[in-house]
């Protein structure tokens, strides 16, 4: 059986202020499309590499929210990545926090009032 989770998506408001949060703070380069008749942004993938995709998508459907699933990306330095997202018009929610083996995560409200996680591991320390 493969990883369970293959496709992301996450809710906004203004997808142009979106992409350029998060190519501010990340470096992601999106593309833009329309999908089902929604706006999306995708982050980039590569296939030959391990992890998933997704998107920024804006619709009637997407409501931007704190309260639901939890959305963790890769950073090598989470204090940077925290300072990117303050000074993008984010909002550290759970500062960095060791989880012992597992690395360092911490929490922040992106710009379009989502709930995003940061995962680093051990080993970027």
């Amino acid at each position: 059986m493969s990883n369970p989770v293959v496709y992301f998506e996450i809710p906004v408001k203004d997808i142009d202020r979106a992409i350029q949060f998060y190519h501010t703070v990340f470096g992601f380069v999106f593309e833009k499309e329309v999908i089902d008749t929604y706006e999306m942004a995708l982050f980039p993938f590569d296939d030959k590499k391990s992890g998933i995709t997704g998107a920024l998508a804006k619709g009637e459907v997407y409501k931007p929210t704190q309260n639901g699933v939890i959305i963790y990306f890769k950073t090598e330095d989470i204090i940077k990545t925290l300072d990117k997202v303050q000074q993008n018009g984010g909002e550290i929610l759970y500062p960095k926090t060791s989880n012992g083996e597992l690395g360092f995560v911490a929490e922040f409200m992106d710009s379009e009032g989502n709930r995003i996680a940061l995962h680093q591991s051990v080993r970027d320390n």
